[in-house]
């Protein structure tokens, strides 16, 4: 018995010195453990898949964005920085396929447009010269108005969703006409979205809270209602790793999470047995 409680007093003297060692000397191997420890009594639905991807290395530079072509099963990363790979391409499992440094300078925001016939990529590019061609609000604190918008995305009933960051919400519009249907606050009284999107089955809100380095993940409200915003779990990160825009896997459900303050993406798959709608063996 007692080569037992010195075994369990061993085991935790060395979790405390890895947190603190996490916490001052920000190691990115144990930022991820530090991802494992929780002092919540929440269920864990999301776990880190730890081999993600397969070669990590060919994170180069600061990664701003992430975005998931479930019809082709790949991964598209951008990521900032001098006389390196711009864009980056990953299968879902991990492995690299290619990179590419033209047409882009300063990347932001991705996303990933494919039909059976074409592939497409859409990348903002704040570094580079453009012109304003469509744009719906005005800068402001009231409806329908907003304060560094961050990141948008669209569900199954043709409601549009915000993430207004400056402001500490998410606005709701109609799609078609864009009325203003309502926002969520409550969630965010510490700290704005960056970044917005759904699960597969449209039943869940992914959440990225930059400087709380969190992921929420909330129920989404039914048809023709708003509602508040209600946290169902919680993805807490290590301080400083920053999570920025992230992406959901339309096929698995997986969670790919651009992480400006740790410089990767790293990826979240669904506890199984809680999605059954989309996970997979």
């Amino acid at each position: 018995m007692a080569r037992l409680w010195v075994g369990l007093a061993g085991a935790g003297f060395f979790v405390a010195l890895l947190v603190l060692h996490s916490r001052f000397c920000g190691s990115p191997v144990l930022r991820k453990f530090a991802f494992q420890v929780s002092w919540t009594t929440e269920e864990i639905l999301y776990r880190l898949d730890v081999g993600w991807p397969n070669r990590p290395e060919y994170f180069t530079g600061t990664t701003f964005c992430v975005a998931i072509d479930s019809l082709s099963g790949l991964v598209y990363v951008a990521q900032r920085g001098d006389n390196i790979p711009k864009v980056l391409v990953f299968t879902e499992d991990g492995y690299f396929l290619r990179s590419w440094n033209y047409t882009v300078d300063t990347p932001h925001g991705i996303f990933a447009a494919s039909t059976l016939h074409e592939q497409s990529v859409w990348i903002t590019d704040v570094g580079s010269d453009f012109m304003i061609l469509w744009l719906h609000g005005e800068r402001g604190t009231g409806p329908a108005k907003f304060n560094i918008p961050h990141s948008v995305t669209v569900d199954s009933s043709g409601r549009v969703w915000i993430a207004d960051r400056g402001n500490k919400r998410i606005q709701v519009f109609d799609k078609d006409t864009g009325e203003w249907l309502g926002a969520w606050t409550n969630c965010f009284t510490e700290e704005g979205p960056s970044s917005v999107r759904f699960t597969p089955d449209g039943k869940y809100v992914i959440v990225a809270q930059l400087n709380l380095s969190r992921v929420l993940l909330v129920a989404a409200p039914p048809v023709g209602s708003i509602g508040n915003c209600s946290v169902i779990n919680t993805i807490q990160l290590a301080d400083q790793v920053l999570p920025h825009l992230l992406d959901v896997s339309g096929k698995t459900g997986a969670i790919y999470v651009a992480e400006i303050g740790a410089k990767q993406v790293q990826k979240y798959v669904p506890v199984e047995g809680y999605f059954p709608s989309f996970t997979h063996s």
